[in-house]
């Protein structure tokens, strides 16, 4: 036939992946009721769900996992289901690397390996998978649209109704994501639920978008991953944050912002009702926030610090307290909290003026990783939230106060800290001549070293010793000078020059504690709002229920 002046010699099908999804899902003719898929009848459809070589996207994020499903995977029989590759938020479960030595799965990309860091590195110095990339959150799931588009998405759910309909509560986190990818590309959608029911309180993803459910033998791991013990932060950590609050809080005007985990964050946001009260501060920094339910943050929300919140995900314990707050929170009409672990990654990507987290190790041009030797660790969202994003372009008062020239074509800058003490459990530096990510690199045949945030984003770096202000240095050879005057004792702090510490002090590019006005002798625990999680349960008026593990009382 003719057409536009060209011979086609025969029609292309444009219906091939529907199709092919079409002759797989009639294989559970004879297994699934509707769309049910019988509790004990799982690995016999997944044996018929899942072919060799397919994409299979496992949800397993820093709290939630589709732990049902991944052990069903673990199941299947590697000589029907086998070579796959795999994409994970998070490798969190033994199961999750057990399907590679069992031969179902040979590739992997992921973005966060932390309970399984120590078994992927050796896995894959013995060769028993094959490394994709290792990727932030977003830019995982941006591929999933692109280039690692899944054949069958694997997630978790509360709550499903017999028409495929999802309700996610509190840890709706990544799963809207990984099933859009799947279910608007004529992949398969698998959802684990913890309850089959006639009604749901909302409905978080649509039934049309999923194909089977399966109600779980158990409901799905959930951790409690950011709650910290108040018990546990110590007098340095206390001095560390009011150098923060007076040092960068304060004197850029942060007025949002992310924490990351760890006590360092968790020390800030317990001193904001009564270090920050006495500074005068309520009102003028800390008030929109990008983060998961901390309970450490409930004294700051009960004395009015905090006006918004949008959370990654839920927090185990936090459920009642979230609903009791909706003023504060992202909720439903149902009350509990509509997390999303994409929409606040952008948001802590675009949105604050204030990215602060922690690292195992830092080289002396500011470089750092939680990758270390032996330890193929990943680093999650991080580097999405801890890097200055130059397709920004609303303005802050915090992000302005970063020009640093006259130029009327400047840019402000995000406001990137990394708050560490100068050395880790164990006597060991933080500050090294060369990042353990370099040679890690070399190992796992990466194409560049896995770097979790770069030197250049970072603007602030606090130890026990100081601040650096390194968005004031006027060269690379000045930044460096000022990393290692705030170093301690490490063989990078080992290299300053007092008298050029001290021309850094005069300048303002380096501040000791007591430059800020800042007392080392007042850094007590008793500056803390709560001192347990038992205090912390007392500020939420009893709707803070910590996990067993978190009771000391």
């Amino acid at each position: 036939m003719q057409r536009d002046n060209r011979t086609v010699t025969s029609e292309r099908s444009w219906t091939t992946r529907r199709d092919a999804k079409a002759a797989r899902v009639a294989k559970l003719e004879g297994i699934a009721s509707g769309r049910v898929i019988p509790t004990e009848s799982i690995v016999e459809a997944l044996e018929a769900l899942i072919a060799p070589g397919d994409r299979v996207v496992l949800e397993g994020n820093n709290q939630k996992q589709a732990s049902f499903l991944s052990k069903a995977l673990a199941q299947v029989d590697p000589a029907k289901v086998n070579n796959l590759h795999m994409i994970m938020s998070s490798i969190s479960r033994p199961e999750h690397l057990d399907i590679f030595e069992q031969g179902i799965a040979r590739k992997i990309d992921f973005s966060y390996a932390g309970p399984q860091s120590l078994r992927i590195a050796q896995m894959l110095e013995d060769g028993k998978l094959t490394m994709g990339e290792i990727h932030t959150y977003l830019e995982l799931y941006g591929r999933l649209f692109i280039d690692l588009i899944p054949s069958v998405a694997l997630v978790a759910a509360d709550k499903a109704d017999r028409s495929g309909n999802l309700y996610t509560g509190a840890n709706t986190e990544e799963t809207p994501t990984l099933v859009e990818a799947a279910a608007f590309r004529d992949g398969i959608v698998i959802a684990q639920v913890n309850e089959l029911a006639e009604e749901l309180p909302r409905v978080d993803i649509p039934g049309s978008w999923i194909d089977f459910v399966v109600v779980a033998d158990k409901p799905y791991q959930l951790e409690a991953l950011f709650t910290r013990d108040p018990r546990h932060i110590t007098e340095i950590q206390v001095l560390m944050a009011m150098m923060t609050i007076r040092g960068i809080y304060e004197r850029h005007n942060v007025q949002s912002l992310n924490h990351g985990i760890g006590y360092n964050t968790a020390a800030i946001e317990l001193l904001l009702p009564t270090y920050g009260e006495s500074l005068g501060l309520k009102g003028k920094i800390c008030k929109h926030w990008a983060l998961n339910p901390h309970p450490t943050l409930i004294p700051a929300i009960e004395s009015g610090w905090v006006e918004s919140v949008h959370c990654f995900g839920g927090e185990v314990g936090m459920e009642r307290y979230v609903a009791a707050r909706p003023d504060v929170f992202f909720t439903g009409r149902d009350g509990s909290l509509r997390s999303n672990r994409a929409l606040c990654q952008v948001a802590g990507q675009y949105a604050v003026d204030l990215f602060i987290g922690s690292t195992l190790q830092m080289d002396r041009d500011g470089n750092s990783s939680t990758v270390t030797s032996g330890r193929l660790a990943g680093f999650g969202g991080a580097p999405n939230m801890g890097h200055d994003p130059r397709g920004r372009r609303h303005s802050t008062p915090a992000w302005l106060n970063m020009i640093t020239s006259d130029n009327p074509l400047e840019r402000g800058r995000k406001l990137v800290v990394q708050m560490v003490e100068t050395f880790q459990t164990g006597n060991c530096p933080v500050f090294v001549e060369e990042l353990d990510a370099v040679q890690v690199g070399r190992t796992a045949h990466l194409a560049t070293a896995p770097v979790m945030i770069y030197g250049e984003d970072v603007t602030h770096v606090v130890t026990e010793e100081g601040i650096a202000y390194l968005y004031m240095a006027s060269s690379m050879e000045e930044r460096r000078r000022a990393i290692a005057a705030i170093a301690g004792v490490t063989p990078i702090g080992m290299e300053h020059d007092p008298r050029e510490t001290e021309r850094l002090r005069r300048e303002g590019i380096i501040a000791l504690p007591e430059d800020l006005g800042v007392r080392r002798t007042d850094a007590k625990r008793s500056l803390l709002a709560a001192k347990s999680v038992e205090e912390l349960v007392e500020w939420s008026g009893g709707l803070y229920q910590p996990p067993l593990k978190f009771r000391s009382w």
